[in-house]
């Protein structure tokens, strides 16, 4: 689950990571009332305003802007709420911004020169193991450094067993090339932060910029947050900042529906029971000359109800040019859920304008498959995943 950065701050701040505070606003009025509020609490008079979308890349689609007096304030976030912000990780429509943060500015002037760095806490996949990825240069994609100067990125494995040790934050901050209160400031970022990722069970933070302020205080100005849904059981309250309207919307309908689903980007949708067989599917339509549409599983009850549910979330997309359907029957017979393809099909009438490749494999495959074939309707049955693959292929000849 993402979260907006104002929600990853609250977070942060919690588990006593230093943070740029900040006001939420959803009107430039309340835009005004934080920058008022913030100027009392902490003597800033300059206020940066943050479009809160789930993306990254937010200033170069002009959602971050800086204010120097109350005016900019109202007329920067009346600009920017309601804009379709467009980045390098949105879509080519951008998202709409609903609400924007408003923060103090943490660039003042002082001793020496503000100082940004990168820093992300999340799983190395390879090692099992969590680990801690930062680098000098803050402030810019960690893409683009990775590819071009990939010698200035850093990682610090951590051993489940033992957590973050001491010596290891202290090596962040020398790597940094940190020195003095900067230094002791960035072991106890270090520490904390690690400490909000695992207590939060997170699957990413990431921080970009951390900055060194003149005064050698090291704050979060950023925040990107994933949480694992897997995990949101344990923490009610995280679930309670879902936002649905930064959510693909049929994603939402499926999840309540208790339907898993994952949109994509290809023309041939899919039903299936088992994450496995689904991702199988998935290569076997991409190996047809097609491309998965979506991810679908349906579970292991496939009755009449679930599959036409499970159709009509698919014919959503507008891209799909077939219907690929792949059960395994173990717990469900396969006769019952060809029943339920037909029953489905006749419900959906019109709506269904491509056609239907269905594979039904175990209990009862055989009986399942006369279902189909007698029931008049356009709808192509295979038993073998060759077959069903021939059949994908013969669509888009």
């Amino acid at each position: 689950m993402n979260l907006h950065e104002y929600q990853g701050k609250d977070i942060l701040a919690q588990f006593g990571v230093a943070v740029q505070r900040g006001q939420v606003a959803t009107t430039p009025e309340e835009a005004v009332a934080a920058a008022k509020a913030l100027t009392e609490s902490t003597g800033t008079s300059w206020h940066v305003i943050k479009a809160q979308i789930h993306a990254g890349g937010r200033g170069k689609g002009g959602g971050v802007k800086l204010a120097k007096s109350l005016e900019e304030v109202q007329s920067i976030s009346d600009t920017i709420l309601g804009m379709q912000l467009v980045t390098p990780q949105t879509s080519a429509e951008g998202k709409t911004v609903h609400q924007v943060l408003v923060a103090e500015d943490v660039y003042y002037p002082g001793a020496s020169e503000p100082q940004e760095y990168y820093m992300s806490v999340l799983l190395n996949r390879t090692t099992g193991r969590n680990m801690i990825m930062y680098s000098t240069e803050g402030g810019m994609d960690i893409e683009t450094v990775a590819e071009e100067t990939p010698h200035l990125i850093f990682t610090e494995e951590i051993d489940p067993g033992t957590g973050l040790l001491p010596f290891q934050a202290r090596k962040i901050a020398f790597n940094l090339g940190l020195s003095g209160a900067a230094f002791k400031s960035m072991t106890k970022f270090v520490s904390a932060l690690y400490k909000a990722y695992v207590g939060a069970d997170a699957s990413l933070f990431e921080i970009n910029p951390v900055l060194k302020t003149s005064d050698d205080r090291i704050i979060a100005v950023d925040a990107k947050v994933t949480l694992d849904d897997n995990a949101l059981f344990r923490h009610p309250d995280f679930e309670a900042l879902r936002d649905l309207k930064e959510e693909n919307p049929v994603e939402v309908e499926a999840k309540a529906v208790g339907l898993n689903y994952v949109d994509l980007d290809g023309n041939v949708g899919c039903m299936v029971n088992g994450a496995g067989l689904a991702m199988a599917t998935m290569d076997l339509i991409k190996q047809s000359g097609g491309s998965p549409a979506n991810f679908l599983d349906v579970g292991g009850t496939a009755d009449a109800a679930r599959v036409e549910t499970a159709f009509r979330l698919i014919l959503k997309d507008p891209k799909v040019k077939a219907i690929l359907v792949n059960i395994f029957g173990g717990i469900v017979r396969c006769d019952r859920v060809a029943q339920g393809i037909v029953d489905a099909y006749k419900n959906l009438g019109d709506a269904i304008k491509v056609p239907i490749i269905v594979r039904l494999q175990g209990t009862n495959a055989d009986i399942a498959k006369t279902l189909i074939d007698s029931s008049g309707l356009n709808v192509l049955s295979a038993t073998a995943f060759e077959e069903a693959a021939q059949k994908v292929q013969e669509v888009f000849k």
